[in-house]
């Protein structure tokens, strides 16, 4: 994948802004965190923690249990997911920018011993065959094109009976001509496909026990609301971010409303298991 492209998604400009809340919530660049402290700022999916619970039931994560996450960003799921269940976890991210960041907040949670982070390309990094009891991903496949070889590496890092639970974004139809510049750069959407594709990849990558869960439903309200959130705060924002980085920001939610509004572009729940 092309770490410069991806940078076109505002999402990920400037991503040590998370050190400027911290500090406006009173929290010094030294000062210990807890994952609490953290939840309002290194979850960039929806729902927060309400999300990562779904998967730990889902998966019925327990301690001594090894998870990758693949997309793991500023490392939100992966601390919350280790500090709930005592589970090992890796977690690998293809920003080298999010991965620092990510490994320093882990190490100041005191969660470096359960939490390995990984900077590099799924489809190529070196993960331990076998090794994971299950995979977990929010909002990240959509960047990959090559999902045939996605869904085969994760297929390949999983112990037999081992599960997956993605949360990923879909295609319901065909996109307009306007909303293309927003998918390919607002978003950075390689590859969107239909339900019904999505899980035939899935299905020839030897995954079964297949359940589809459409949550486009659930996450436009959440979309919408956070863009006209955002929007209405653009002065607070600014004054603890700085213009370009809010600015940014408020473009990028508000593409992703626009998507949804749109009517082709969709959300999608997912758990797995390798047969």
């Amino acid at each position: 994948m092309n770490t410069t492209a991806i940078k076109s998604m505002k999402l990920y400009s400037r991503v040590d802004r998370i050190y400027d809340d911290l500090r406006h919530a009173g929290i010094g660049p030294n000062d210990p965190l807890t994952v609490a402290d953290l939840l309002p700022f290194d979850q960039y999916h929806y729902f927060g923690a309400e999300a990562v619970d779904e998967a730990i039931r889902e998966l019925a994560v327990r301690a001594g249990h090894r998870l990758l996450d693949v997309g793991s960003g500023l490392g939100g799921p992966a601390r919350y997911l280790a500090e709930q269940t005592a589970c090992r976890v890796t977690a690998i991210e293809l920003q080298a920018d999010l991965n620092d960041v990510a490994s320093s907040l882990t190490a100041r949670c005191d969660l470096a011993g359960r939490i390995e982070h990984l900077c590099g390309d799924i489809l190529t990094a070196a993960i331990d065959p076998g090794g994971y009891d299950a995979a977990v991903s929010w909002l990240a496949f959509y960047h990959i094109a090559d999902k045939d070889r996605l869904f085969a590496r994760l297929h390949d890092a999983l112990r037999p009976g081992g599960s997956i639970y993605i949360e990923d974004f879909f295609s319901h139809g065909d996109f307009a001509d306007r909303e293309q510049p927003i998918l390919s750069e607002v978003v950075y959407a390689q590859s969107l496909p239909s339900r019904d594709a999505y899980i035939g990849l899935l299905e020839a990558a030897g995954f079964s026990d297949i359940r589809f869960e459409d949550m486009t439903a659930q996450w436009m309200p959440f979309v919408i609301e956070r863009a006209s959130a955002y929007r209405a705060r653009l002065p607070e924002h600014r004054a603890l971010h700085g213009r370009d980085v809010t600015d940014a920001l408020d473009d990028f939610y508000d593409g992703v409303a626009s998507l949804f509004r749109g009517g082709s572009f969709g959300g999608l729940r997912l758990v797995a298991k390798r047969a």
